[in-house]
């Protein structure tokens, strides 16, 4: 079992407690331990981050993007070591890990560049003899709390604008995934990042968390995770003018219609649907097929999940890996349970895998549910696993009409020949991010990401819109006239 310390004012430390970390593959033995932190630490993380923003605000841009640009070196570098550990934490596969590497360092790579553009801009002034501009400055002190189906993306998503624009973070991994993020917290140190501008708070969650939130020193929190953590966060900053923003969950529905390349669709929902074993917010979940090719589509994807290969991250051969722990397998059992008790049929997959192999895991077989209803759970609530339903719509506005029945506003796709069609849907979904002949996941670091509704706040992540979260606007006036 590998001990892993942790970052608070540019040094590594441990604890007198550990937060053991488990396999999904294979929960017997812990692989890892982290610093099981209090309150205390809490404190002196806060601390730091007063002290290194002081230095982070006022040291040069330029040097930002050095930093930053070897961060992503160090990521690239130590790639393998990282994706392994992905894989050992959170169950994803090796190429999934992989991947997670490489576009954890884009975001480090993109942002260095925006670390060296304008920070303000000139504006006219009716005053005579007088020249005013508006500036952009960092907000101060940033909570990140981040979760475990991306442990080492979605801390890189918000540290690398929270940083490029001058704040101090502390950050919060998942308890689950803990090891990705002191990973990404080592390279920042060793590209030279300041003692206190990170600081890393491993523990459990309900020992710390209060201490977390509460500290007064904080200016903004950044949150990913589920709309119940997520909702009770808003209200508990609303009274004490903390900018909170939230990437919440998803209900993400697929369009197929009649005119379209149905292996495509297919082929883009085995990602959309069944990678990172449906655990991503962009998954697709629901599937809406227009009656003349409903049969057809169907028997092809079931083809295509038959062919899925269930198995342990770690194994070249696996597509589909294990869910992130016990608790969540269950909770994506019981989803499927209650489906079918209120009617639903599974077309395939739907239960625990008996064989020896998945004895000791997390597993769940990639499942499909057919005749399912718009009143039931399934249809309106994230399961976040390997699930998914397929109905029939009569034609294209029917189609619109369902995915756009949801409390969740966050992605939807559609596949189709039709130009006309294509822009329809752009323009009538009601969700932040919109594919066309294309999956719900996968969108790149310079892309504004987030969605509407209960799928989060009106704060977007990726891109330049991301800057507006971690800046605030000050407007100053010369006259040079006196």
């Amino acid at each position: 079992m590998r001990t892993m310390e942790t970052l608070l004012g540019g040094q590594w430390v441990a604890a007198d407690e550990w937060l053991q970390v488990h396999d999904p593959s294979d929960t017997r033995t812990p692989v890892a331990r982290v610093p099981a932190l209090g309150a205390g630490e809490v404190a002196r993380a806060y601390d730091e981050a007063e002290k290194g923003f002081a230095v982070w605000r006022r040291t040069s841009p330029f040097d930002r993007a050095r930093i930053f640009h070897e961060t992503a070196r160090l990521l690239r570098e130590r790639a393998a070591t990282i994706a392994e550990a992905v894989v050992a934490e959170n169950g994803k596969t090796l190429q999934e890990a992989g991947g997670e590497v490489q576009k954890s360092a884009d975001f480090f790579e993109y942002y260095a560049g925006l670390a060296r553009n304008g920070y303000g801009t000139l504006i006219h002034d009716a005053r005579p003899d007088t020249r005013t501009s508006f500036h952009h400055e960092p907000v101060g002190i940033v909570l990140a709390i981040t979760p475990w189906n991306d442990p080492l993306l979605t801390p890189a998503r918000k540290l690398a604008p929270a940083l490029a624009t001058g704040n101090a973070v502390v950050l919060k991994p998942a308890s689950e995934t803990p090891m990705s993020a002191l990973h990404l917290a080592r390279a920042l140190h060793d590209a030279g990042l300041p003692a206190g501008v990170l600081g890393v708070v491993t523990g459990r969650g309900g020992r710390i968390s209060a201490p977390l939130v509460g500290d007064p020193r904080v200016a903004a929190v950044t949150f990913t995770g589920s709309n119940s953590v997520g909702e009770g966060l808003r209200a508990s900053l609303a009274d004490r003018n903390v900018r909170f923003q939230g990437e919440l969950g998803g209900k993400n529905a697929t369009v197929v219609l009649a005119d379209a390349d149905l292996g495509a669709a297919v082929k883009a929902l085995m990602v959309a649907g069944f990678g990172q074993a449906g655990q991503r917010c962009t998954a697709t979940s629901r599937v809406l097929v227009e009656r003349p090719v409903y049969e057809e589509f169907t028997r092809l994807l079931l083809d295509a999940v038959a062919a899925l290969r269930l198995g342990p991250g770690a194994s070249g051969s696996t597509g589909v890996g294990p869910l992130v722990s016990t608790g969540q397998r269950d909770s994506v059992l019981r989803d499927i349970e209650r489906a079918v008790k209120e009617g639903a049929r599974v077309l395939t997959g739907g239960e625990a895998p008996q064989d020896e192999e998945y004895a000791h895991g997390c597993y769940v077989r990639p499942t499909v549910l057919g005749d399912v209803t718009r009143e039931m759970a399934v249809w309106r609530e994230e399961v976040f696993g390997p699930v998914v339903v397929v109905r029939p719509v009569d034609g294209f506005d029917e189609a619109v009409a369902e995915v756009n029945d949801s409390d969740f506003g966050l992605a939807a796709a559609l596949f189709t020949r039709d130009l006309r069609s294509a822009h329809r849907f752009a323009d009538e979904a009601d969700c932040g991010q919109v594919a066309i002949n294309t999956a719900t996941t996968g969108w790149d670091v310079h892309h504004p990401f987030g969605g509407f509704h209960d799928s989060g706040s009106a704060f977007k992540e990726q891109g330049t819109e991301a800057l507006r979260f971690y800046t605030r606007v000050k407007t100053v006036a010369f006259n040079f006239g006196c």
